[in-house]
């Protein structure tokens, strides 16, 4: 699921490497380049701090966790492909699928709270009914991570289920 940080992560190495050709091209015994050199190398810097900073969601530099609050794991829902379409069995059966505005707000949290490795095992596994063993060959990872990361995100899930009731 591309989110704009990768957009932005695709742009800014594109200008970064500009930059950098523009930097091996300067003259580096004129005065005038010298000091559009400094320039140069602190824009390069700059863009290397924001991109390990979308690389990886947290601050460049901090330790500990003290920025994790900030993660870019909290990713726009607004295409929910991920969910398997439910209405053909709606459609047979007597009930309708109806949420309300509170109710959806909710699940936004829930999807928001699991990373992108536990929401998918989460969802294969429970929305798609595929079993570990088919969820691991799925995203290429061992069973055993698949079974951690959905037990991650039970837990997880169960307090925030316990927080709003």
């Amino acid at each position: 699921m591309k989110v704009w940080a990768d957009e932005l992560l695709h742009e800014y190495g594109i200008h970064k490497k500009d930059l950098e050709r523009r930097r091996d091209r300067l003259d580096r015994n004129d005065f005038h380049s010298k000091q559009d050199l400094t320039q140069i190398n602190s824009m390069i810097e700059s863009m290397n701090f924001s991109m390990e900073w979308l690389e990886t969601g947290r601050q460049p530099g901090t330790y500990k966790g003290i920025d994790k609050k900030s993660i870019y794991q909290h990713q726009s829902f607004s295409s929910m492909d991920f969910i398997p379409d439910i209405t053909e069995q709606l459609e047979e059966g007597p009930k309708q699928l109806y949420m309300t505005a509170e109710e959806k707000i909710i699940l936004a949290d829930i999807f928001a709270s699991l990373s992108l490795r536990e929401r998918e095992c989460y969802i294969y596994h429970f929305a798609k009914r595929m079993s570990f063993e088919e969820v691991a060959q799925e995203l290429g990872v061992s069973k055993s991570r698949v079974q951690g990361a959905i037990n991650r995100a039970k837990s997880k899930i169960s307090k925030l289920v316990l927080k709003e009731a």
